[in-house]
C-alpha cells in the first residue's frame, strides 16, 4: 500500500493541530482513493517500461548512471586528466563518424549483388571519407591518433587494421597514409577499458561527457560495465598512467 494505516495512525495524527490536522486527513483519503483506483486496473510492469491498461499512460524508464564526481589528489593530476579530456575530445567525434559512415555503406552494400558494382560503391565511400577526415586528421597529435584508433573499435567493433583487410586497398592507403604514416601507430589497437589502465581513463571521459552533454553518445558495439570498472580503477594514478601511454 501507499500508506499503511495501522495503530501508529492515531498518533502521528496527534501531532497535527486545528485546520493542520483537517488537511492532513484530507490528504490521506485522496491518497487511499488514487490507491483503491490504481488497483482495480490492471497494470503491467517490466524491466524499462511501465503500461497502465485503460489509460493512455506508457513511458519508457532510460537508465541513469550516476557518476560520483572525480577528486584530484594534487593540481598536477587535473592539469593531466583535463589535457587528456581535450584530447579525446578532439578524437571522438571522427570516431563517431566513421561507425556512422561504415553503418551507412554496409547497408547500402546488402542492397548491391553484384561485386563490380560494389567495388565501385566500396571505392566511392573511401574517396567520400578521405575527404572528410584527411585534413583533419593530419592535423592530430600523435595522442589523438592512438586514442581515434582505440575509439574506432569501440564504435565500429572493428579494429582499424580490421576494415583494411576487409575494405582492402582503398582503406588500406587511406588509413596508412593519413593515421600510421603520420602518427607511426599500430592499426591493431584493440580498445579494453576493463582491463587497460589508459583506455579506462578514455571511457571514464566519454562517460562524463555524455553525461554533461559535452559530446554526443554513440553506443559502442560492445557492452561495456562503467561503474564495475570504475570501481575496479578507482585508485588509478592518473598522472603515471598517461606518462606511461606510449610505452
Amino acid at each position: 500500500m501507499l500508506l499503511n494505516l495501522n495503530a501508529n495512525f492515531g498518533m502521528v495524527l496527534a501531532k497535527f493541530p486545528g485546520m493542520k490536522r483537517i488537511l492532513f486527513i484530507a490528504l490521506i483519503v485522496c491518497i487511499s482513493n488514487l490507491h483503491s483506483q490504481m488497483k482495480k486496473k490492471d497494470s503491467i510492469v517490466g524491466d524499462d517500461f511501465i503500461v497502465i491498461q485503460g489509460d493512455s499512460v506508457a513511458f519508457t524508464l532510460d537508465e541513469v548512471v550516476l557518476i560520483k564526481k572525480r577528486n584530484f589528489i594534487t593540481d598536477k593530476e587535473k592539469r593531466y586528466y583535463y589535457w587528456y579530456w581535450k584530447k579525446v575530445h578532439n578524437a571522438y567525434p571522427y570516431a563517431k563518424l566513421a561507425a556512422e559512415r561504415l553503418t551507412q555503406l554496409n547497408k547500402q552494400l546488402e542492397q548491391i549483388h553484384s561485386k563490380r558494382k560494389r567495388r565501385k560503391h566500396i571505392k566511392k565511400m573511401q574517396n567520400y571519407m578521405e575527404n572528410e577526415f584527411t585534413a583533419e586528421l593530419k592535423k592530430m597529435t600523435r595522442t589523438e591518433g592512438k586514442i581515434l584508433i582505440k575509439l574506432i573499435d569501440r564504435q565500429t567493433g572493428q579494429t582499424v587494421y580490421d576494415l583494411v583487410k576487409e575494405y582492402r586497398s582503398g582503406w588500406k592507403a587511406f588509413w596508412y597514409n593519413t593515421t600510421a604514416k603520420v602518427f607511426k601507430l599500430s592499426l591493431k589497437s584493440e580498445y579494453h577499458p576493463e582491463s587497460e589502465a589508459l583506455d579506462f581513463l578514455i571511457e571514464d571521459i566519454l562517460q562524463r561527457a555524455f553525461a554533461n552533454g559535452s559530446l554526443e553518445e554513440q553506443p559502442s558495439k560492445f557492452p561495456i560495465d562503467y561503474p564495475a570498472i570504475a570501481q575496479k580503477f578507482k585508485n588509478i594514478n592518473i598522472v603515471e598512467v598517461i606518462d606511461n601511454r606510449d610505452n
